[in-house]
């Protein structure tokens, strides 16, 4: 049995920032961080996205905010939503692990708490201050060809999982789709 939580996101989901901020308030339990690249793991599932149809996009926004403001977590829709977030995620997979925990606090707040423009690489330089991370190396860590296998085989092993969104949670080889699926996630941990 396992005694950890295998918690599969993407920055670009908002499902997965709120699961995020509620993973927080669980001191007591390891949370695996599994960072994949959303929209090649739909590219892989035949997945279309809901921020590509206008009815699930309108419904996903007002479902956000019924959830974030229920867990009191401060979350403001991206007017940018969706950006391409490759570099973001490669860039949690290049910097030194002392860091990752930061570094996605800082992204994912930047983007959904803070309505900023994440495709723009002076916005990604400006965090990347905060944190005292060279963007130099930054910028050229992400194009290196470990980093790239890394997020690509991340991306393929959540698929040959069956993992088809985020966030999405494992334990004991079951699968937990959605922020939502958090407790029950807990609860399966619990059982171990």
């Amino acid at each position: 049995m396992n005694s950890r939580i295998d918690f599969y996101f993407d920055v670009i989901s908002p499902y997965a920032y709120i699961a995020h901020k509620k993973i927080l308030k669980y001191k007591n339990i390891f949370f695996n961080y599994k960072p994949i690249f959303l929209g090649g793991l739909h590219n892989l599932a035949g997945i279309k996205a809901p921020a590509f149809n206008k009815y699930k996009m309108n419904n996903m926004k007002n479902d956000c905010d019924l959830v974030a403001h229920k867990n009191n977590i401060k979350f403001i829709w991206n007017s940018k939503f969706p950006i391409n977030s490759l570099n973001i995620m490669r860039g949690y997979l290049s910097i030194n692990t002392d860091k990752r925990n930061e570094y996605l606090d800082l992204f994912f707040e930047a983007y959904w708490k803070k309505n900023q423009d994440l495709s723009k690489i002076e916005n990604i330089r400006e965090l990347l201050q905060k944190l005292n991370i060279d963007s130099s190396f930054f910028f050229n860590s992400i194009k290196e060809k470990k980093i790239k296998d890394e997020l690509i085989n991340l991306t393929s092993e959540a698929f040959e999982k069956e993992v088809f969104g985020a966030p999405t949670f494992i334990v004991n080889n079951k699968i937990f789709w959605g922020q939502d699926r958090l407790e029950y996630a807990i609860e399966e941990l619990d059982l171990s």
